[in-house]
């Protein structure tokens, strides 16, 4: 048995709890984790809700990311040995005392790594790689704009888009995450509650606009999403914050040759998220190991504060990650 972060039903942040439930076992390809640190994505709120059907197979647990130490492996496991340290991305189990992962999307942590630096990186970082590189084919001297910069994917999208050699803007909701933003590479924000952003990405790139747009609102930015992109411009679609119908003007899609990329990383088969994994690994985990990039963690609960820590996000008031040690 295990310790693990259970919901009494549907609902607020109310309805999570600690309980006692059985641990679960690796298959042959698994590695059974001791897990030390996870992180909270706004997908747990979702499935917190009852909005998010867990894909098969996958635990009902919450929690994507984990961040601890090998304890047993599958028969078919190659590479790794009981007491190492490692992290990646999970279909879910993360906020609970042991969770499995298959070896193939398992890392080492570093040496001079804590578990919740791990724990702040792989949702992130693989879906800020995924859709801003793989799908959306952003390239050096292009132009971004990211919205929701202070989010964790944020954040890491601000931070490779620069290493790549591109021009990157920012939405965000204060003046202070803003001002954060452009510490970590931004050329300029705009405070989404106080101004237009099309309006403003025409000023500030003199009526040119964007090669990509970044976006996790969904209906109520699509119309001006794809008035702010330039000829051949792409939109990459994560997120449905604001809901998921509307209309548009298709005629500015083919006028322009736009682009409208969709993607959920969760329900996505084992071999295409060991693609990712791998993706990862070699273009950006190099850059993470040099500190040449950083997670940012903005707080650090203890599992026990699981509720608190979903009211905190709600609030929208993190900046990066939230990190739950266990």
């Amino acid at each position: 048995m295990m310790k693990a972060v259970t919901r009494s039903g549907d609902g607020g942040p109310e309805v999570l709890q600690i309980d006692e439930v059985p641990a679960p076992h690796p298959t042959e390809t698994q590695l059974l984790v001791d897990v030390r640190a996870t992180a909270l994505n706004r997908v747990d709120l979702i499935q917190r809700r009852g909005g998010y059907p867990v894909p098969l197979g996958e635990s009902e647990i919450l929690g994507l990311e984990i961040a601890g130490t090998v304890t047993e492996m599958g028969t078919d496991v190659t590479g790794f040995e009981k007491g190492d340290p490692v992290f990646g991305l999970v279909g879910g189990g993360g906020y609970a005392e042991k969770a499995v992962i298959d070896y193939r999307m398992a890392m080492v942590i570093p040496d001079e790594w804590s578990f919740e630096h791990a724990a702040a990186i792989p949702e992130v970082f693989f879906t800020a790689n995924e859709n801003i590189f793989t799908l959306a084919r952003l390239a050096a001297g292009e132009t971004i704009l990211i919205h929701a910069g202070g989010s964790g994917v944020g954040t890491a999208g601000i931070q490779i888009a620069r290493r790549a050699g591109a021009r990157v803007f920012v939405t965000a909701g204060t003046t202070d995450k803003i001002d954060r933003c452009v510490a970590l590479g931004a050329i300029a924000g705009i405070n989404y509650k106080q101004a237009d952003f099309v309006t403003e990405i025409e000023r500030l790139t003199d009526g040119n606009g964007v090669d990509v747009v970044l976006d996790f609102i969904g209906a109520p930015y699509l119309a001006r999403n794809l008035q702010i992109l330039k000829t051949r411009g792409r939109l990459s679609q994560v997120g449905l914050m604001g809901g998921s119908t509307t209309e548009i003007d298709l005629g500015v899609v083919m006028r322009k040759r736009l682009q409208i990329i969709g993607s959920v990383m969760r329900p996505q088969s084992l071999e295409e998220k060991i693609a990712i994994t791998q993706r990862f690994v070699e273009r950006w985990l190099p850059e993470l190991k040099a500190g040449k990039l950083q997670p940012v963690i903005d707080t650090v609960f203890p599992l026990a504060q699981a509720r608190e820590a979903h009211t905190y996000m709600e609030d929208n008031r993190n900046f990066g990650k939230i990190i739950l040690t266990v």
